[in-house]
């Protein structure tokens, strides 16, 4: 029997077909466009979506042949706003997760409606990427179009819902929309009040790997398919890439370095911290998790070398730092601002320690430190929880990066594992509708049972000393030059 992953993201959907030990049998994906119809905003058409997946779809179908696909799930990018009428047509383009709109809205919720109220209701407070904002930006710049609202979805959701016709959504997903209580993993009345949101606007919530229904028989017949295929829920992006690390059950940790970066915790106790700096959400496992979330952790780089440095030979520029642990260049990676642990829209990149004799690589390698300073930042909070962090796995592009990975592990000073397949939500997805299809009887077991280390990353004395010492000048900067960034933007 084969399953199906599919991560639909923010540039591209990518589709993972896997058999029932976990072993990938074909990936493809499909790109679509992103519009920017003003400066800071990020919208999608979401039948870009639904064409890209059924193109990608189709080949899989065509390429299997013989073999019956037994399961389709999902991963996807999390808290965008997909809005539907009555007669469930799109009412708009797609407020994407990286849509930067809705600084008014979010200090409504923060400081009007109130932080300890916001956590109280959904363990969460408000960030601009997140949902309910962009419902209040609608309901006050669009009303006519509010007033149409008949469902609202997030963007897996909405190709799960084009795919079997039935509305519905997942914990995990739905934990980013800040419209639901996460504790009790159901929407929460007092927020949807907040937002003018009714109930029935709402999908039903269903566990990641509960089945939703299976592929509509038009569907079928475009992809040539003549049996029943079962469609499970799903998760968000992280969620899905953790359950496709093994990062289920209790105390597991992942580090995602891509172009955002996370620290994802899973546990089977829900936790808040109590500045709310991690987000505190539903995982895809049947239990909850925490994560630190910066908005550039792989861009950083990306940008350092193509923008900056005008190269591609990003190894080549790696090879040449030699000295771990000594560089006396620091550099703030918010290049989009920050989101765990400061919450701070305004924040802006920074370097801070040049001289005349800083060189080409020293600024390189602040580049790499300053992410995994960051990422550490959100590791403390979890710490400051009495969370106990020794191991993590790591994926993403910039976790292909030996030289990144040292510096992490040292850092952060915890064992790196690394996996053998690092295909993140596409993965997960796949598992998920293995687990739904009853291939596994638990979430946890598939992973321990599909998930292979193949290789770590020790920290060592030495550095985990000297990094100690930086990091401590690090986590310093932030808090004396924040006053600065909403100066410097006017």
């Amino acid at each position: 029997m084969l399953y199906i992953g599919i991560d639909l993201g923010t540039s591209a959907v990518k589709l993972l077909m896997m058999d029932e030990q976990g072993t990938i049998r074909k990936i493809v994906s499909r790109e679509y466009p992103i519009y920017f119809p003003n400066p800071g905003w990020s919208e999608q058409n979401p039948e870009d979506w639904f064409d890209a997946s059924m193109d990608g779809l189709k080949e899989l179908v065509e390429w299997s042949g013989d073999e019956q696909i037994g399961g389709i799930s999902f991963g996807g990018q999390m808290h965008g706003l997909v809005i539907l009428d009555e007669e469930d047509r799109v009412i708009r383009p797609a407020i994407l997760w990286n849509d930067g709109r809705t600084g008014e809205e979010t200090d409504y919720l923060n400081q009007v409606i109130g932080k300890e109220t916001l956590s109280a209701c959904t363990a969460n407070i408000a960030f601009a990427g997140f949902t309910a904002p962009k419902l209040l930006w609608v309901k006050k710049n669009e009303p006519d179009n509010f007033k149409r609202i008949s469902k609202i979805m997030l963007p897996k959701d909405y190709l799960a819902y084009r795919l079997t016709g039935v509305h519905t959504t997942d914990p995990s997903d739905a934990s980013g929309m800040l419209l639901f209580d996460v504790k009790n993993r159901c929407w929460s009345d007092d927020m949807l009040r907040i937002c003018g949101i009714r109930k029935e606007q709402m999908p039903k919530v269903m566990e990641s790997y509960e089945i939703i229904g299976t592929l509509k028989s038009e569907i079928r017949e475009k992809l040539g398919i003549t049996y029943s295929v079962k469609v499970a829920a799903g998760a968000g992006d992280n969620a899905a890439a953790a359950v496709g690390t093994g990062t289920v059950g209790e105390g597991k940790c992942n580090l995602s370095l891509g172009t955002s970066g996370t620290i994802f915790i899973s546990s089977r106790t829900f936790q808040v911290d109590s500045h709310n700096a991690l987000h505190a959400f539903a995982h895809a496992d049947g239990y909850y998790h925490l994560m630190g979330c910066m908005l550039s952790a792989a861009s950083c780089n990306k940008w350092w070398m193509d923008g900056i440095l005008e190269t591609k030979e990003y190894q080549k520029e790696q090879d040449k730092i030699k000295k771990l642990g000594e560089n006396q260049v620091y550099f703030l990676p918010y290049l989009m601002g920050e989101r765990s642990p400061h919450n701070d829209p305004a924040a802006r990149g920074t370097f801070i320690g040049m001289t005349m004799d800083t060189t080409r690589e020293e600024m390189t390698q602040a580049v790499l430190e300053g992410v995994a300073f960051a990422l550490r930042d959100s590791l403390e909070v979890a710490r400051s929880l009495g969370i106990k962090v020794t191991s993590s796995k790591i994926c993403g592009g910039g976790a292909k990066s030996s030289l990144w990975k040292q510096m992490i592990a040292n850092i952060l000073n915890v064992r790196l594992d690394i996996v053998a397949c690092e295909e993140g939500p596409s993965y997960g997805g796949a598992i998920l509708a293995a687990v739904g299809c009853g291939e596994y009887a638990s979430v946890e077991e598939a992973s321990e049972k599909i998930v292979k280390v193949i290789d770590t990353v020790e920290p060592e004395e030495c550095l985990v000393k000297k990094y100690e010492e930086k990091y401590q000048k690090f986590r310093q900067i932030y808090p004396k030059v924040k006053e600065l960034f909403p100066i410097i933007a006017g």
